[in-house]
């Protein structure tokens, strides 16, 4: 028997949907709030939060994650670029906000007209903020020390230049140095002795700036990783991201995933043993089953790399993905069971139905959640829980 095709296109919407849940960002920061001594930022013996709203809020909505955040504990955001914390701006968010990966040439004037403030990572850096700033208008700064990573901060070998530079440009009037920043290697392996390194470097950071005459109130190295596992590492500010929409990187606390990915049913078809699915043919029918069409692929944030062993929530069942994960679409073994155009399936999801979630994607990928979640394109139509929005905004 030839293969029939059971459906035309679903009537309803073929859109995935994305939803997201500041509740669970809400909760996440409770927990996250729970683990550090809480104090205003800079005040003695406490540890303020900061809540990381990169990458549009790790794909979830910047403005809708650090609203929830803000509610629930954090008192400032962290951004990397200008350009993400002005569009923080333009949402009528008026709170602290550091950008702190910028190049040379970025928008430092705008970013001061904003209120922003920036991390330093270079005497070239600050050359340029400065340039930017006024003695009416000094550019509030945090100095960012390279703790074991190699990447962004300032080497060791130049953290005292930098240093004497920043307090020449205070007492110019020309910025604020108001933090030291640094980051940790393996925060994620608690007990690591990267983190132990990392730790060291940073308390000789904060030395070496107090010894050229600065004076920083906001001393900040933990991200979520740390912040749960390492109190060492909290000094007067905690910055976290991934926490807040339901990761730790660590492993040792559960946090609620904050967003649900979920597609319609938009084709379904009968096909016979031997039936092969996909570019590539990589899976064939081994007995006459029933395909169901999902239109949801990697231009949506599903990794191809999860081809051949990633499943979705559909009718109270996980259903196998089978063949390769397309740009555009994905196609489910349903075996003998029923389905119907329009039918919702649950890609992921915090799991409480018995969907997968972004963690379980990543593994299937051989990726971090992290990736998953910043990787969903712009076609799912992206829906925020309202009735949980009133309590945060």
């Amino acid at each position: 028997m030839s293969a029939v095709p059971l459906a035309r296109a679903a009537t309803r919407s073929a859109a995935p949907r994305l939803l997201v849940d500041p509740e669970a960002v809400a909760a996440n920061t409770r927990v996250l709030a729970a683990r550090v001594t809480p104090g205003a930022p800079g005040a003695p013996g406490g540890t303020a939060l900061m809540a990381v709203v990169k990458a549009d809020g790790f794909g979830l909505g910047a403005a809708t994650v650090a609203r929830a955040a803000l509610a629930h504990g954090a008192t400032s955001l962290g951004v990397t670029t200008v350009a993400e914390g002005l569009a923080l701006r333009a949402e009528g968010i008026d709170v602290p906000v550091l950008s702190w990966l910028n190049g040379v040439d970025a928008d430092f004037a705008g970013a001061l007209a904003a209120g922003l403030d920036l991390a330093v990572p270079s005497t070239e850096h600050l050359g340029a903020i400065t340039r930017a700033a006024s003695p009416g208008r000094p550019a509030r700064v945090h100095l960012h020390l390279d703790t074991g990573l190699a990447r962004d901060g300032a080497e060791p070998s130049g953290w005292a230049t930098l240093c004497r530079a920043a307090r020449t440009a205070e007492r110019a009037g020309l910025v604020q140095v108001v933090g030291v920043m640094g980051h940790l290697a393996l925060a994620d392996e608690p007990g690591h002795p990267a983190n132990a390194v990392g730790r060291t470097r940073f308390a000789w950071g904060v030395q070496v700036a107090r010894a050229c005459g600065l004076r920083p109130a906001l001393r900040h190295l933990a991200a979520t990783a740390a912040t749960l596992t390492d109190p060492q590492s909290h000094h007067t500010l905690v910055r976290v991201g991934a926490g807040l929409v339901g990761i730790d990187p660590s492993g040792t606390t559960a946090l609620r995933p904050a967003v649900t990915l979920s597609a319609p049913v938009v084709q379904v078809r009968r096909v016979r043993a031997g039936t092969p699915v996909g570019y590539g043919h990589t899976w064939t029918a081994a007995r006459a089953t029933t395909l169901a069409l999902l239109p949801v692929g990697y231009a949506d944030g599903l990794p191809r790399a999860a081809s051949g062993r990633a499943s979705v929530l559909l009718r109270g069942q996980r259903r196998p993905v089978v063949g390769r994960v397309s740009m555009d679409q994905v196609v489910l073994d349903l075996g003998d069971d029923a389905v119907a155009l329009g039918d919702t399936a649950t890609v992921l999801g915090p799991g409480d139905a018995g969907e997968p979630t972004p963690a379980e994607w990543a593994t299937w990928s051989g990726t971090l959640p992290h990736e998953v979640l910043t990787g969903f394109g712009p076609r799912p139509d992206r829906v925020v829980a309202t009735t949980v929005l009133r309590s945060v905004r």
